[in-house]
């Protein structure tokens, strides 16, 4: 039986997390294939029903990877962004979906090897929850 690969959303601010996706291909450093990066504005500007339908249409795993805490370019968009995280959280432990399959990162525009560590460190939680219920 072959091994189950989660597939991931990753939703990433264009101001930091997305420029440590920039560096970590810069090193030669490789994510997951298995995790599709999303570039938004400003994590911010996730909205609880971005994260519920990525979800519903079939995403094992969702995260949002937002600037470092006092960096955002918005003031509080990632406060913003790691609210709706617990709200979503909450809402899919109580459907039984499981609430570990949504997470929030904060990083600095530097850390291309941290960008990595995470989507390899949110798969693996992924793959040992296994298939989302709502995958097709």
């Amino acid at each position: 039986m072959a091994e189950f690969e989660p597939k991931l959303i990753a939703f990433c601010c264009i101001n930091c997390p997305s420029s440590s996706v920039t560096v970590c291909e810069s090193m030669g450093m490789s994510i997951p294939t298995n995790v599709e990066v999303v570039r938004v504005p400003c994590t911010g500007r996730v909205d609880i029903l971005h994260l519920l339908k990525a979800i519903e249409s079939g995403a094992d795993g969702v995260y949002v990877a937002g600037c470092s805490d006092g960096n955002c370019q918005f003031t509080d968009g990632n406060v913003k962004a790691n609210r709706r995280i617990e709200r979503v959280k909450k809402l899919l432990d109580e459907i039984g979906v499981g609430g570990q399959r949504v997470e929030m990162y904060r990083m600095s525009a530097a850390m291309g090897p941290r960008f990595a560590e995470v989507a390899r460190e949110m798969t693996e939680r992924v793959r040992g929850l296994g298939p989302s219920p709502l995958r097709r």
